[in-house]
């Protein structure tokens, strides 16, 4: 069975006392929904280990933001640490993106992986995990051949630049801090 992952991240113990914030957005560079998660105190911080160099990327004062696109394979969030920079861009390769009305936006996540650092660096993640799916029939065929499609397109226009959601994070990012929208 698919891990099915929610904006709300309303089951990670990490975070001690969080604000959440979510919309639903359509335009004509994006459609679907947004999430914001406020890490106002965190257990623990989480540091991750990409080719040597150790990143930070959950902490008090840290946020997540989390876009969601209608009809899409994959869910982008972008780690903003306490100063409001960007740390990483992280991207999941999904069978789907949807919505509870008790949970908010979700996606069912199909292992693959890619993390874009702000330097442009691209790091691909979990294919063995991908692999292991499929060998233990978590995923089926398709599914192996829809995560491998769409990591390597999402691949491919990151690297060409073409990828225009990550120039959108930091407009989503001031949209989603108005506190009206606070609310979940």
């Amino acid at each position: 069975m698919l891990k099915r992952k929610y904006g709300s991240r309303y089951d990670w113990k990490r975070i001690v006392e969080r604000r959440y914030a979510e919309k639903y957005i359509s335009t004509t560079q994006f459609t679907g929904y947004v999430t914001l998660l406020d890490m106002n105190e965190v257990a623990k911080p989480l540091y991750m280990t990409y080719r040597g160099r150790t990143v930070c990327i959950a902490n008090k004062g840290y946020r997540w933001l989390q876009h969601f696109p209608d009809g899409k394979h994959f869910s982008l969030t972008t780690v903003f640490d306490s100063t409001g920079q960007i740390v990483q861009w992280y991207i999941d390769i999904c069978r789907e993106n949807g919505y509870c009305p008790i949970n908010g936006p979700w996606m069912d996540d199909l292992f693959l992986d890619l993390i874009v650092l702000p330097s442009g660096e691209v790091i691909e993640k979990d294919i063995d995990e991908l692999e292991a799916a499929l060998n233990s029939q978590i995923i089926s065929d398709d599914e192996f051949a829809l995560a491998w499609a769409e990591f390597d397109r999402i691949k491919t226009i990151v690297v060409e630049n073409r990828f225009d959601l990550l120039n959108l994070t930091k407009q989503h990012f001031d949209l989603m801090k108005r506190n009206d929208l606070y609310g979940r």
